[in-house]
């Protein structure tokens, strides 16, 4: 813990220069509240004391709510005073005219810096979590029951928004020409790797509509393989197993591993649908497809320019979803979907309806989820669901109905990845209220709209200007054995140099040197080393004798994939998949395959750039 803290002190040394004020006592109270309290001052209090500052710059004000458990002079708290006063009125305490931009970010760097460490969660903390899904169903099913969801309105914006793509999907479902691929993630029934290639399981939905003979064996020669599979009934399907990984020490992230059969399908529609969704003009039509303008999957930078206008004009607000993926219900699904009944058809037969908790000994026999994260259609359906009920608030907010025209005038104004929303301020009451009746929650602690802060897809802005903070990842590594925290250390390293805290970068620099690198040099982002980023040029060591290139001493990660071999039968179907555009760009791919079981860091002479 002590690097952490060392850390957070180089911080705060380098951005009191930046501000002219002291953190000296700052720092003091830092290893005072660290010893009584441990590493959870550090990720959970001090990211608290972060939200609120946040919670104040949306507000204007800072009120007796705000900073508590934290001691006061006037109206701001002690703690990161010298930053606050340069913030905030001392006596009123409502924010400045012209508030220090760089104490703005200071204050969320040193709050911010260890939010999101990936360090495990207590037991307690595992548990609520898990309690918590099992809540979010049992809210689903209240929602179901006491109701009044509109289907005709929700299936008129999402055709209104979707049409082309949705058109575009059903007609290849009936046409059978979606093709299916493998993740390399862990499945429910524990199949891992090429294993994967050699289903015996498949369901009863699935062989409706996707026969096990036209998708998971070569072709019907290999019919004999029928013999081999077990195609279940739906009572007899295997449940997601629902797990956790860390996400913050305040709560972990809850996902649900799907069976490898059905992940396999999944995948299948999932490609073509985030193709269509993301193309401006789908395939066979003229029109532009209006969705494409307000969804995004691959491209994050849309939603922070847009979020960085909203802080700067005042006229974009940013809203956030708590539990998103969890509360996108089956009927949300069912009223998008209605009228293209082979393409809901597939999203409903690569649907798992059942779950295992196991932590909590809880079995969730008929899910209202669409489904959970973990799913590879969730994160697509819930955008285009929340789209829909984004669009449905404005029309509330307009008071007439929506059409093309109407609707293509929101582009540049509407945005959606995830569960990150940007909308008009005007809509802002109106859009919330929709989501509300449809069964989301708003998380107004990371929703902006009234102050000159707003945060989207990883950007936070205030007033135009990036305030976004860098941080820290995973505990400090104790030896180079440790890849995975070398590399993120590294990371760290690099994001800090960019963000321009150069003080705190050449500590860091010492750290990694003097005890996990001897070999360190600079080298272009693009290199296949572990290098530094830097503004100066990296400067070659030797010259390759056989390509003539310039190299570096560094040191190179080199992941361990384990082995996993497919029989014959499943190695010819990987092989002849049209996903895999060249089946011979690993020679050992039908003997290892999976995600890593270790990373190696071995000195080698690397390439620089």
């Amino acid at each position: 813990m002590k690097s952490m803290t060392d850390l957070w002190r180089e911080l705060a040394n380098e951005l009191a220069g930046w501000c002219h004020t002291s953190t000296t006592q700052d720092y003091n109270k830092l290893l005072s509240r660290v010893e009584n309290e441990g590493l959870s001052f550090l990720t959970i209090t001090l990211p608290s004391f972060g939200k609120d500052f946040e919670n104040c710059l949306e507000q204007g004000l800072v009120d007796d709510c705000h900073f508590r458990g934290f001691k006061r002079s006037g109206g701001l708290p002690l703690f990161l005073g010298g930053f606050l006063r340069q913030i905030f009125d001392v006596s009123s305490g409502v924010i400045l005219p012209q508030p220090s931009i760089d104490s703005i970010y200071a204050v969320r760097q040193l709050t911010a810096v260890f939010a999101k460490i990936l360090v495990p969660c207590s037991e307690d903390r595992v548990r609520d979590a898990f309690v918590g899904y099992v809540k979010i169903e049992e809210d689903l099913l209240a929602w179901e029951e006491g109701n009044t969801f509109d289907v005709s309105n929700f299936e008129r914006v999402s055709r209104l928004l979707f049409s082309d793509v949705f058109a575009k999907m059903d007609e290849l479902v009936y046409n059978s020409e979606l093709v299916p691929r493998h993740g390399p993630g862990s499945t429910a029934d524990r199949m891992s790797g090429n294993q994967k290639y050699d289903l015996k399981l498949w369901s009863e939905r699935l062989e409706s509509l996707f026969p096990f003979g036209d998708y998971a064996i070569p072709n019907w020669r290999y019919n004999n393989q029928y013999h081999d599979v077990e195609i279940l009934d739906p009572d007899a399907e295997w449940p997601v197993k629902v797990i956790h990984v860390p996400k913050t020490l305040k709560t972990p992230r809850i996902i649900a591993m799907e069976p490898a059969y059905m992940q396999y399908m999944q995948q299948a529609v999932l490609h073509p649908l985030v193709q269509h969704l993301e193309a401006k003009v789908v395939e066979g039509n003229t029109r532009d497809n209006l969705g494409s303008y307000f969804v995004g999957f691959t491209d994050q930078i849309p939603n922070r320019e847009m979020a960085c206008r909203g802080s700067k004009d005042g006229s974009l607000a940013t809203l956030d979803l708590s539990e998103a993926s969890d509360r996108v219900h089956i009927l949300h699904v069912e009223a998008m979907l209605q009228r293209f009944p082979h393409f809901y058809e597939a999203v409903q037969a690569t649907r798992s309806t059942k779950a295992e908790v196991p932590t909590i000994g809880v079995h969730l026999g008929s899910l209202r989820k669409f489904a959970s994260m973990g799913s590879a259609l969730c994160f697509p359906i819930e955008a285009m669901v929340f789209t829909t009920a984004v669009f449905l608030g404005i029309e509330a907010s307009l008071k007439t109905p929506l059409t093309r025209k109407i609707v293509r005038s929101y582009v540049g104004k509407v945005r959606i990845y995830g569960d990150d929303i940007i909308i008009p301020v005007e809509c802002v009451t109106d859009v919330i209220e929709t989501l509300s009746r449809l069964g989301f929650r708003v998380n107004f602690n990371k929703s902006f709209w009234n102050g000159k802060f707003r945060e989207s897809c990883g950007g936070d802005y205030y007033a135009s200007e990036d305030v976004t903070p860098v941080r820290v990842r995973n505990l400090f590594p104790s030896s180079r054995h440790d890849a995975e925290g070398v590399q993120s250390l590294v990371a760290l390293r690099n994001l800090l140099y960019l963000r321009g805290l150069w003080r705190t970068t050449r500590w860091l620099d010492e750290q990694i040197v003097g005890k996990l690198l001897p070999h360190f040099p600079i080298v272009e982002p693009t290199a296949p080393c572990i290098g530094r980023t830097s503004f100066l040029r990296y400067k070659a060591e030797k010259i390759c004798d056989a390509t003539h290139a310039p190299r570096v001493r560094a040191y190179v990660a080199k992941p361990r994939i384990p082995a996993s071999e497919a029989s014959g039968i499943g190695s010819l179907l990987k092989c002849i998949l049209p996903t895999r555009v060249n089946p011979f760009e690993d020679k050992k791919h039908l003997s290892h395959a999976g995600r890593p079981s270790a990373v190696d860091i071995k000195l080698r002479w690397s390439s620089p750039f």
